[in-house]
């Protein structure tokens, strides 16, 4: 794991294995080791920020949530869903050396036309977005949406 970057979010401990060449890391949402990717690594950060810093209850979070888009199935990384289990946040995580760009922004809001979640959040564990979708315009926040109201920063 040390040819990962350090990111802009506090230090996280993982349970990790080495599988053949790859190493893989325990995901204790969905109970399964998956291989750590560079976009793996930002995940597990965010999902991490969120439970810890953002008032999220990891019961709340869902990963790679289906999303019908012009009748394909397209997967948003990481979605928070409220007590109905409707979409609260949605998050899309790029590796870190993926910019977060105008396209990155555009498949959030592709994957929101359908969801309609109050938050974008778009990271690559080094440079954060955050929306939140107000009267159908997307209006930047200066940290993480906290679901109880208050913005915090990693």
């Amino acid at each position: 794991m040390s040819e990962l970057p350090k990111l802009n979010f506090p230090a996280i401990r993982l349970r990790a294995r080495r599988r053949g060449d790859g190493v893989e890391v325990w995901d204790a949402l969905r109970g399964i080791y998956l291989v750590l990717t560079p976009e793996e690594w930002v995940r597990q950060h965010l999902i991490a920020y969120l439970t810890e810093h953002c008032g999220v209850q990891p019961k709340r979070v869902v990963q790679e949530y289906a999303v019908a888009l012009n009748g394909q199935s397209q997967r948003a990384d990481v979605v928070v869903v409220g007590d109905r289990a409707e979409p609260l946040l949605l998050a899309e995580c790029k590796a870190p050396g993926i910019p977060i760009d105008s396209r990155t922004f555009a498949q959030a809001v592709r994957y929101n036309s359908v969801l309609n979640a109050r938050y974008l959040i778009l990271t690559n564990g080094l440079r954060h977005y955050c929306c939140e979708c107000r009267d159908g315009e997307y209006v930047r926040l200066d940290g993480f949406p906290n679901l109880s109201g208050e913005p915090s920063r990693p």
